[in-house]
């Protein structure tokens, strides 16, 4: 059995729960109630509402980070694509496009600034953590150039309130999240083409020898996370009812922690979505409690550098225990 069959079928199970998935279930359970026994109005609907709302926002673009990180990439430019995007559907919305073709177009930007950044990588060999860091630092710059760092306003649209509103009690993000879950899950476990990506990351040059085309994957995986990022930024923007240059700061941030803490490895070729939707939602709770307990901001990200750099190494330590279960080393 070749190196890249063998990455391939650890990634593979990990629909099924394992250890890392049953943490963090124990954990999402701890932060739940013990929020909700110390926190006042922790419990309440409308922070329910609150919880999946921000999940949503993490989430919807956390599904495309985990196929490139299994991919064995990295993409840190989700923030500032989702605010570039955004703004470009202000833009598009304040001049009276069609609500339909201007959120096609904004998806369609997105999707190709992130072909962009795939070609880069996939046939240039810029390491995708440059590249994506290159459009960060271009997107962000373009969205504050464009605005004046001010917010961009349109008309009220029937359509989008749809979209900030609740569909049968729950947030219509949330759905459009769930959804994207069960596609992102069937896409990565049971398609040639998600079997790829494990391919790819478990070993690169293997799956290329085996007729793989790498480089295809490679910016089709970049596609799907600029469409993702441009979805997360219509669905703030009709959230907001406005579009912003500022907004989703320090997102890609809480997507590569909650795909991490997901237990998809950083190396490649291992991963799951049902890890990320769990990471989603213990950085989600946790981001929601110390809010509510009027922690100091500044101390949150705090917080957050922590749980990321444990995630990374409890990531770290449980693969080596399974190698050594597996190779007896």
């Amino acid at each position: 059995m070749s190196a890249t069959t063998t990455n391939h079928r650890r990634g593979f199970r990990l629909f099924a729960l394992d250890m890392n998935e049953i943490g963090l279930i124990v954990i999402l359970l701890v932060l739940y109630f013990g929020f909700g026994a110390t926190t006042n109005g922790f419990l309440s609907a409308n922070n329910h509402l609150s919880l999946l709302r921000d999940a949503a926002s993490i989430a919807i673009a956390a599904w495309a980070v985990t196929l490139i990180i299994i991919a064995g990439e990295i993409d840190v430019s989700v923030g500032p694509m989702v605010a570039f995007t955004s703004v470009c559907l202000a833009f598009m919305l304040k001049a009276d496009v069609n609500v339909a073709l201007a959120i096609l177009a904004a998806l369609a930007i997105g999707g190709a600034l992130g072909t962009f950044a795939g070609s880069l990588r996939a046939y240039f060999g810029v390491p995708s953590f440059v590249a994506t860091l290159g459009l960060w630092s271009a997107l962000r710059g373009m969205s504050f150039f464009t605005t004046n760092a001010l917010p961009v306003t349109f008309p009220d649209n029937a359509f989008l309130d749809i979209l900030a509103d609740n569909m049968f009690g729950i947030p219509t993000s949330a759905i459009v999240m769930l959804v994207l879950f069960a596609i992102f899950s069937f896409v990565s476990q049971k398609t040639a083409y998600g079997r790829s990506i494990f391919a790819v990351g478990g070993n690169a040059n293997a799956a290329e020898l085996c007729g793989i085309n790498v480089a295809r994957i490679r910016v089709l995986i970049f596609t799907t996370s600029g469409v993702m990022a441009a979805l997360a930024g219509v669905l703030l923007t009709a959230r907001l009812g406005s579009g912003n240059a500022g907004t989703a700061s320090g997102l890609e941030f809480d997507v590569i922690a909650a795909v991490v803490i997901g237990g998809t490895a950083l190396s490649g070729g291992r991963g799951s979505m049902l890890g990320t939707l769990l990471g989603v939602f213990v950085i989600t709770l946790i981001g929601n409690g110390l809010v509510l307990r009027g922690i100091n901001p500044f101390f949150q990200e705090v917080v957050r550098g922590v749980i990321i750099v444990a995630a990374v190494l409890a990531n770290i330590l449980v693969t080596r225990y399974r190698e050594r279960r597996i190779f007896g080393v």
